[in-house]
């Protein structure tokens, strides 16, 4: 069938983005057939569009990790799902065009009361969240998380799965304007990250420290929100928007900097304040669907 795909044919410009038309197989024994009708655009798709994501192809790129729509077609051993369905799904690559074939395995039915538009920009950032502040952080009940971007729809989730822990949150923001937008959020504190940043984190935890640090900028933020981290206290790293640029193509000289002057940490010093820092990135998992489920 015909379909309309977004290209990459090189990466390294936002420019380089083809709308084109393509030619879809019939769906394989296992595969579903589903017309896009919403599309989660994440930080790894602009990424990815700039060459600056190591898991994604320089060349030949449909970019687009979730989706939502309908089901139009499927393979013979597919009985999980029915022509109609509106369904979520999730991909390594390839959501940004009109139709596609997809392994059932990576879908799930659309919740009755959700918006296409709301099942699309859910999996990624929800298994984010969950993956980092329970599988990695560990988290436990009453204990003081900190969130970084907590505007974003990944610090939006950590900060519910935190509350479900009775935990104490501390959210920070880059922009006043983000702060009338998660008021109802119940985020204990929300902090700006601006020039009075580490003096006013200090002034909420006293003489406390902070159990669970969630680190989506990897920029000058990193070293004394850490120096702030409990013994036992964990880190965890999942995203790097200091790196994000607001043009079409990256700036490499800016790269190069933000790139030798990131945050480092010395390894000796983690076992003598038992700390530790972990990263990850969920499209390592993608090919571990029965974990993700």
């Amino acid at each position: 069938m015909k379909r309309m795909i977004y290209l990459i044919p090189k990466a390294g410009n936002l420019k380089n983005l083809k709308l084109i038309p393509d030619e879809l197989m019939n769906p394989k024994a296992n595969e579903v057939t589903i017309q896009i009708k919403a599309i989660g655009l994440n930080f790894a798709d602009v990424f990815c569009i700039q060459g600056l994501y190591k898991a994604a192809p320089k060349e030949n790129l449909i970019p687009g990790l979730e989706f939502s729509g309908i089901v139009i077609n499927k393979g013979e051993s597919v009985n999980e799902f029915n022509i109609g369905d509106k369904v979520i799904g999730v991909t390594k690559f390839g959501a940004f065009t009109t139709h596609i074939n997809l392994d059932k395995n990576y879908l799930m039915k659309l919740p009755e009361d959700w918006s296409f538009e709301e099942g699309a920009s859910f999996v990624v950032q929800a298994l984010t969240a969950y993956y980092a502040i329970k599988e990695l952080g560990n988290i436990q009940s009453n204990q003081i998380v900190l969130i970084h971007s907590v505007a974003g729809g990944v610090g939006i989730y950590a900060n519910r799965i935190a509350k479900k822990f009775n935990c104490t949150t501390i959210g920070t923001v880059g922009s006043r304007n983000k702060i009338e937008k998660i008021k109802n959020e119940k985020i204990d504190f929300i902090l700006l990250r601006d020039d009075t940043f580490i003096e006013n984190l200090k002034n909420i935890l006293a003489n406390r420290k902070i159990d669970l640090l969630l680190e989506s900028l990897t920029g000058k933020y990193f070293k004394p929100t850490f120096d702030l981290l409990a013994p036992q206290g964990r880190a965890i790293i999942y995203g790097a928007s200091n790196f994000a640029t607001h043009t079409s193509f990256p700036n490499y000289l800016e790269l190069a900097y933000k790139f030798l002057t990131r945050p480092k940490v010395d390894i000796l010093k983690l076992i003598e304040q038992n700390k530790s820092v972990m990263g990850f990135n969920l499209i390592w998992l993608y090919d571990k669907n029965e974990y993700l489920k």
